[in-house]
């Protein structure tokens, strides 16, 4: 990463997009970031207002992120260059003055740990021109083989919080259009989550582990709530009060209840049933409105209509009661209980990327012809 990030301010230099100039700012420590006066909100940083300022004058290397407005224009004007669509039009109001220079070095007395600058050493590289490298240092630039698979010649998609927009959207694509590399091809800016209404801190002490909570739930419990119950854009809260109720209501109740019932059924009866592949699962048409939600980070929306399958098939059996049927008409059952196994498998297939090792369990049972051990028991 050391030897990227130098080679990447290397060329940004032999483009002529480095200067040094004496420079006078407030610094968020928060941020590790120079802040203007129009990001300021009662003088004071809006993500961290606990935070004094410092004051910093100093003599620094800056970017002409300037010398790149129109382009940086351009990559912002495609619509789906940057989700949700709300945060594209945040970013071009950061440059409806025009695109301004930044600074990219701090003193080596002021911040030691920094990565030198080449050629000066009472310079280290400022911490965000070094943090934004490791997108493509990590893959190997300038010649890496990851890199020319992933970033050359794939899709890039880059995830970020919604306090990001500047360095994300402006600065990083500045810098990748001074050293000629290919700009993102997406960003999904998501939002915080926040505990009790409020953002977390140790001094309110609201901050939650998410840790603890996997290892006492399980971690699916955990991605399940996060990716159905914390909005994809906006900010959202969690409570372990919200987390268990969701648990008992969906998991327990929900994907667990129904996998017991049906297999329980299936294996008691001896149902024969064919299931698809899980290609022709993720590529049916029945599937495209979910795989449409994921595409667009919209991962609430697609737990919905998912748990919405899932309703249907538990209403299926609660309404033709195969459990009953089985005594006066044993085929109908075996025919009801067969396609509650195979709608159950297209919902495991789906539920693959959301909740891995539930899908994996109920996947083998179905194999298998079994009951599986037990999924999600209630708290």
């Amino acid at each position: 990463h050391i030897e990227a990030a130098q080679e990447f301010w290397n060329r940004a230099d032999k483009k002529g997009d480095i200067y040094k100039k004496k420079y006078k700012g407030a610094y968020c420590v928060g941020h590790e970031a120079f802040l203007t006066e129009r990001d300021l909100v009662d003088g004071k940083c809006p993500d961290h207002p606990n935070q004094e300022l410092e004051i910093v004058e100093e003599e620094n290397y800056f970017f002409r992120a300037s010398n790149y407005e129109k382009e940086i224009k351009e990559y912002l004007s495609e619509s789906s260059v940057i989700l949700p669509e709300f945060r594209r039009k945040e970013a071009l109001s950061l440059i409806k003055d025009g695109v301004e220079d930044f600074s990219i070095s701090r003193l080596k007395e002021k911040m030691s740990w920094g990565i030198p600058v080449p050629g000066d050493d009472e310079h280290v590289m400022y911490v965000w021109f070094d943090a934004l490298t490791n997108y493509i240092s990590t893959l190997g630039w300038p010649d890496g083989d990851n890199f020319n698979k992933f970033w050359k010649n794939g899709k890039t998609i880059q995830l970020a919080g919604k306090d990001q927009i500047r360095f994300q959207s402006l600065m990083w694509q500045a810098m990748l259009l001074s050293v000629g590399v290919k700009n993102t091809d997406q960003i999904f800016y998501h939002g915080f989550i926040t505990s009790g209404g409020q953002k977390m801190s140790k001094s309110v002490g609201n901050v939650i582990n998410p840790l603890e909570i996997a290892d006492e739930y399980g971690t699916d419990a955990l991605r399940y709530y996060l990716l159905r119950h914390i909005h994809s854009y906006d900010d959202s809260d969690f409570t372990q009060e919200r987390f268990i109720e969701s648990y008992n209501a969906h998991l327990a109740n929900g994907i667990g209840n129904l996998t017991s019932r049906v297999l329980k059924m299936a294996s008691a009866y001896e149902v024969q049933y064919e299931i698809s592949q899980k290609e022709e699962i993720w590529f049916s048409k029945d599937s495209r409105q979910y795989i449409d939600y994921l595409e667009n980070y919209e991962f609430n929306k697609a737990l919905d209509w998912l748990w919405a399958v899932i309703g249907a098939v538990d209403e299926y059996i609660a309404t033709e009661e195969p459990f009953k049927l089985i005594k006066t008409d044993p085929d109908r059952a075996k025919d009801v209980v067969g396609r509650s196994v195979v709608k159950l498998h297209q919902v495991a297939v789906l539920l693959e990327p959301i909740i891995p090792e539930t899908s994996k369990k109920i996947l083998e049972a179905i194999e298998k012809k079994e009951k599986p051990e037990s999924l999600f028991g209630r708290i």
